[in-house]
């Protein structure tokens, strides 16, 4: 291994790196042709209420705790978090200039909804299958609520 990784802390950023990427490309699709910008977040919203997110919000957790010991990780987490934030953007962005979406800052949007979405992964045990509606379901509100959609619209 250390011809390819010069340190253990490399190789996790790397395995980091790599997962994250992974269930990005899984969780929100670069593009998906014949979907429309609606379709497309209200099934990244769906597929973020799962026992699959779970899996990947302590992964967050975690990477984001040790990277404040680890510079390799640090960068890599960064990284990762400008990825998905930057195809968050991208989608609601889309959503805009298709007319489906309503917001003057599709940047902000997607950031609101990350830290939601974050908020509710961040307890290492809990499960979301476990919390009262109104609060499961807060990412798609705070979603609609901020692209001018109708409560409800992005519920599969």
């Amino acid at each position: 291994m250390s011809h390819y990784f010069p340190s253990a802390e490399e190789l996790v950023a790397e395995a980091f790196g790599s997962a994250a990427t992974g269930e990005l490309d899984a969780l929100l699709p670069e593009s998906d042709a014949g979907t429309s910008a609606v379709g497309r977040l209200a099934g990244f919203l769906a597929r973020t209420s799962g026992p699959a997110w779970d899996d990947i919000s302590r992964l967050w957790l975690n990477a984001r705790h040790l990277s404040r010991y680890r510079d390799s990780l640090r960068v890599r987490v960064a990284q990762q978090g400008d990825a998905w934030r930057g195809r968050l953007t991208g989608l609601i962005a889309d959503g805009v200039a298709r007319g489906e979406f309503r917001t003057g800052d599709p940047e902000a949007v997607a950031m609101q909804i990350l830290v939601v979405l974050d908020g509710l992964g961040a307890d290492p045990v809990g499960d979301v299958e476990g919390l009262p509606a109104a609060v499961a379901r807060m990412a798609f509100r705070v979603a609609e609520r901020e692209l001018g959609l109708r409560e409800g619209e992005l519920d599969l």
